[in-house]
């Protein structure tokens, strides 16, 4: 199968693509025909190095997190019900990084993996999952988000931000976002009543005209914004942040990893398929071309996702 895999840590032209060994079928594993995937910052951060010491690492790496695509084969002890010819999306994180989905393909955990909403394209889909979990996890688990709140998400033009807007928005919050000037009517679109300039001085004395102070508050930049939160927010223990775990810690908010999660990710598609969550695509890519997506992931600010055709 072809690949794009690396062999040593360092910039974006690591990055080859070629023949590679098929992968096995584990006992409990899903094998995935890929036909697209995406770049999140955490592959350029592991390809350059900077994540060694939070997972096991095997060179070569296949980087990528997100899958979406068709079932090639199941192990005999899968139950979750996924048979060959299946259409699914999922977030593949294992306990080591070594085989991930930027590939023909991927040997996936069951856990890992449900089947696809109808309502997106494979490119779509595949910009989701970690993003989406993350904003799930976040939004329902850590910050106990209903109908009601006042919600207050920063970053919210990116790419985890723009989809805690629409699910936050479909639990029944108010959203409050905090984005550059240039990104405020894409926030409303998403469903932001209000979207203040996180560069025009503390975002909690902003809040003091617009209503107050908000019911939870949703990290997603770290430094000076995490720092003000507990003036943002009624209770410090509604402060979640995926960003800085020892600051957020301290200040008696809860830290958000991301983890895979089947349930969420149905939760995820039923809002897709309602029309309640929409993907932005800032580009899409050919495997080929891996190496330039990687780049426009670490330049920063996208505009959205950036998905990988397979």
């Amino acid at each position: 199968m072809r690949a794009a895999s690396y062999d040593q840590y360092g910039g974006p032209e690591v990055l080859t693509v070629g023949e590679v060994p098929d992968p096995p079928v584990g006992p409990d594993t899903v094998l995935v025909r890929v036909k697209a995937t995406s770049v999140n910052p955490v592959d350029w951060k592991i390809r350059e190095g900077y994540l060694q010491g939070a997972y096991p690492h095997h060179l070569p790496i296949i980087p990528g997190w997100d899958v979406a695509g068709v079932v090639e084969a199941v192990g005999p002890a899968v139950v979750t019900g996924v048979q060959p010819g299946d259409e699914v999306w999922g977030y593949v994180r294992r306990d080591d990084v070594a085989h991930g989905t930027a590939a023909e393909l991927v040997p996936a955990p069951e856990r890992t993996v449900t089947r696809k909403p109808a309502s997106l394209s494979f490119e779509e889909a595949a910009a989701v999952p970690l993003a989406g979990l993350t904003a799930w996890q976040s939004l329902t688990e850590a910050l106990q988000v209903g109908e009601g709140d006042r919600v207050l998400v920063h970053a919210a033009s990116g790419g985890v931000g723009q989809l805690a807007v629409q699910i936050a928005t479909a639990l029944g919050a108010e959203v409050i976002g905090t984005a550059s000037p240039a990104n405020h009517d894409l926030v409303r679109s998403l469903g932001a009543t209000t979207v203040l300039d996180h560069a025009a001085g503390p975002v909690s004395k902003q809040l003091a005209e617009h209503g107050g102070r908000v019911d939870a508050v949703l990290d997603l930049i770290g430094g000076d914004a995490l720092a003000d939160a507990p003036e943002q927010v009624h209770d410090p223990r509604r402060i979640a942040s995926i960003i800085d775990p020892e600051t957020v810690l301290g200040l008696g908010g809860r830290y958000v990893f991301v983890r895979p999660e089947r349930d969420h990710l149905d939760e995820l598609g039923r809002l897709a398929d309602e029309g309640r969550l929409r993907v932005t695509l800032a580009r899409t890519f050919d495997l080929d071309e891996i190496a330039d997506a990687h780049l426009l992931s670490q330049e920063g600010h996208p505009g959205g996702k950036i998905a990988v055709r397979v």
